[in-house]
C-alpha cells in the first residue's frame, strides 16, 4: 500500500479543481500524507513549525505591502508620472528598455530592486503609462494592459538573464558547485563571462521588441489625432 502515501497529491488536485483555499488544501494534504506515512500528529506539527521558522524571511514580503500602499496613496505614482512628463521624447518602449538596462546593471552589482510589487507596480508601470499618455493622449484598455505586462516582463528579463553576471550570485555558485561535483573544473569567473553575452543579447532583443511596440502604437494612435 505504498501508493497511499500519494494521497496528498490527490487532495491538492481536488482542492485546486474545486477552487478551495490554497493554503488550507496544502496544509491538509501535508497532514494527511504524514498520518498515512506513520508520522504522529505532533511530529507533523513539529515539521511544519520547523519549516516555517527556517523560511520565515519569506514572510517579510508582507511587511512591504502596507508601505507600498501608503506610498501610492500619498503620491508616488503621481510623482513618477510628473517626472516622465518633463522628459520629452521618452516613449513607452524607450522607458521599458531603459528599465531593463537598469535592472541588468543592478543585477551585475547584486542590487535588488525588489521586483514587481515593490518597484514595477508603483513606479515603473506608471512611468510607462505616462509616457504613452503624453505622446498619444488616452489609450484603450487593451494597450494599457499590454504595457503593464511589458513592464513586468522587463523586470523578469533583466533579472533572469543578468542574475549570473554577479560573481557571488547564488546561481553562479550553484552552477560551479554542480559542475565540480560532476568532475568538471570550472570557475565562477568563467560562468560570469559566459553570462555577459546572454544579458546583452536579451537587452538587444527586448529593445527591438519595444521599438516595434512604439511603432505599432504610433500607427494606431497617430491616425486618431493623438499627440506626437
Amino acid at each position: 500500500m505504498e501508493w497511499i502515501r500519494l494521497i496528498g497529491i490527490a487532495i491538492i488536485v481536488v482542492g485546486f479543481v474545486l477552487k478551495l483555499d490554497t493554503i488550507a488544501v496544502v496544509l491538509i494534504a501535508a497532514i494527511v500524507t504524514g498520518l498515512v506515512s506513520g508520522i504522529s500528529f505532533v511530529e507533523i506539527l513539529e515539521i511544519l513549525g520547523s519549516a516555517f521558522v527556517n523560511n520565515r524571511l519569506v514572510t517579510l514580503f508582507f511587511l512591504t505591502l502596507p508601505m507600498i500602499g501608503l506610498s501610492e496613496r500619498f503620491g508616488l505614482r503621481m510623482q513618477a508620472t510628473n517626472l516622465i512628463q518633463k522628459l520629452k521624447g521618452l516613449t513607452s518602449g524607450r522607458m521599458l528598455t531603459l528599465y531593463q538596462f537598469i535592472r541588468e546593471i543592478a543585477a551585475f552589482f547584486s542590487i535588488r530592486l525588489q521586483g514587481h510589487t515593490q518597484f514595477v507596480r508603483p513606479i515603473v508601470d506608471p512611468m510607462v503609462q505616462a509616457a504613452a499618455k503624453l505622446k498619444y493622449g488616452e489609450i484603450d484598455e487593451e494597450d494599457r494592459e499590454m504595457l503593464k505586462a511589458k513592464s513586468a516582463a522587463s523586470d523578469n528579463f533583466g533579472n533572469f538573464f543578468a542574475q549570473n553576471t554577479f560573481i557571488a550570485a547564488s546561481g553562479v555558485l550553484m552552477i560551479t558547485g554542480t559542475m565540480k561535483s560532476l568532475g568538471y573544473e570550472i570557475t565562477e569567473i568563467a560562468v560570469v563571462k559566459a553570462s555577459f553575452p546572454i544579458a546583452i543579447i536579451a537587452l538587444i532583443l527586448a529593445a527591438l521588441n519595444n521599438l516595434v511596440t512604439d511603432r505599432q502604437m504610433a500607427r494606431k494612435y497617430g491616425k486618431k489625432g493623438g499627440r506626437k
